[in-house]
């Protein structure tokens, strides 16, 4: 098996693509090691020291180091524990895939809301997944759009650019509701 790595806009975040899928569908987030149990290759990659954060999406899995840590020494030991992973035969997730996908919303916004939807779907998550991460609708008032930033967009040093340049502004120009965006911390 060959696990390529890619860098990501965050410095404290690399990508790895095992070469096979990860998660058939949707996406799962754990910005800690408690609800890791989740997933039996999410609990290995905690086991790893320095790792903070794993993100996992549909061909790639996302891993965050702690500032302190050194990506000359986590990242073969990451590489280890993917690899020891998926030759373990064992599940990616324990129970259910990953679901993590848009909050439900329903009132009188409806419509608007399924637009800001859409927009994200066909326009920003897949370019957020590039970059190893996903951005998820959390909610919509008084023409606040609030998103949930996760895998490496949540902590990002670019991530407050790319949220009021990048996707408000996309947002904006097709929804006129939208008057700003904002992130959320779930």
């Amino acid at each position: 098996m060959f696990i390529q790595t890619e860098s990501t806009p965050n410095p404290a975040t690399l990508k790895f693509l095992p070469g096979q899928a990860v998660l058939g569908a949707g996406t799962a987030d754990f910005p800690s090691a408690d609800g890791a149990d989740a997933s039996p290759l999410a609990k290995r990659l905690f086991e790893v020291a320095g790792v903070t954060g794993v993100f996992l999406g549909g061909d790639f899995v996302t891993v965050t180091k702690d500032d302190g840590a050194d990506w000359d020494h986590v990242k073969p030991a990451v590489l280890g524990a993917i690899l020891a992973h998926y030759q373990s035969g064992d599940p990616v997730m324990a129970g259910e895939g990953g679901a993590s996908g848009h909050a439900a919303f329903e009132g009188e916004d409806e419509e608007i809301v399924g637009q800001i939807k859409e927009l994200l779907d066909s326009r920003v998550r897949p370019a957020v997944a590039q970059d190893g991460g996903d951005i998820t609708f959390h909610g919509f008032e008084r023409g606040v759009v609030y998103l949930h930033m996760q895998g490496a967009c949540a902590g990002c040093p670019s991530s407050t650019l790319t949220l009021k340049m990048g996707i408000e502004n996309l947002l904006r120009h097709y929804i006129p509701e939208v008057t700003e965006v904002r992130p959320v911390a779930v």
